[in-house]
């Protein structure tokens, strides 16, 4: 499907947009490493909310809601299947954990390539699904960048190395929303990958992020900081619905 000129130069600014957001998360990550407990306890709540508040009811509105059974389904599959990739990886390791922190932030850059497909598939449909789509990416990439440096920090602790995540993570965006140009996918499987990532944050946030923020600093101000990170994410998915 050719879109017309100016959705093309919306659709080529919002993914510039996305990518400018998640470098400021991820920039004050990196600056603000010394309070990585905090960052951490946030960055939970932030990834457990994008899964209950953002993923899952998206993948439900394009799966139907009458599909609820198969998208949680899909859900479950997804905190499954990270659990078992996540515990083989260490055990292939040796217990080195460098390799959870690759693939934590390969997850999350996995998702914001989807987000940009999600975004570029909305403006096939129209222009105003296009800019709803758009304006809730928007709304999460700044956690999304925190998230994915620390993701990386966990794991390898070298502020390069999660550079060069956050770097792709911000080109995520944009080149997700160019491979929109080649597939069409319908809205029930669109639905079902969603709502398979969303079962992968579910994990990330309860089984790495949580305990990891509590082990370093386990005082009232680190839990604070998860419900503060959710309750971030329920305020911009209640903005972006207005």
């Amino acid at each position: 499907m050719v879109l017309p000129h100016p959705d093309r130069v919306v659709l080529v600014a919002v993914g510039l947009a996305a990518g400018l957001a998640t470098l400021i998360g991820g920039a004050l990550a990196l600056r603000f490493a010394h309070r990585l407990h905090l960052i951490l306890g946030f960055s939970a709540g932030a990834v457990i909310g994008v899964a209950l508040l953002d993923l899952a009811p998206e993948a439900l509105a394009l799966g139907g809601t009458g599909d609820a059974f198969h998208i949680f389904t899909a859900v479950a599959a997804g905190f499954l299947a990270y659990l078992v990739a996540d515990r083989a990886l260490l055990t292939l390791a040796r217990g080195d954990v460098r390799f959870r922190g690759h693939f934590g932030a390969g997850s999350l850059t996995a998702h914001s390539f989807l987000d940009g497909v999600g975004i570029g598939l909305g403006f096939q449909a129209s222009t105003a699904v296009g800019l709803v789509l758009a304006v809730a990416v928007l709304a999460h990439d700044l956690a999304d960048g925190v998230n994915t440096v620390n993701l990386s920090l966990t794991g390898s602790r070298d502020p390069r190395l999660a550079g060069r995540w956050l770097a792709a993570d911000a080109a995520a965006p944009l080149l997700g929303i160019a491979a929109s140009r080649l597939v069409v996918l319908p809205p029930g499987a669109l639905g079902s990958v969603i709502a398979l990532f969303a079962g992968f944050f579910l994990y990330i946030g309860a089984s790495e992020l949580l305990p990891q923020s509590h082990l370093r600093h386990p005082r009232f101000w680190t839990s604070a900081s998860t419900v503060l990170g959710v309750a971030l994410i329920w305020g911009v998915v209640r903005f972006s619905a207005l």
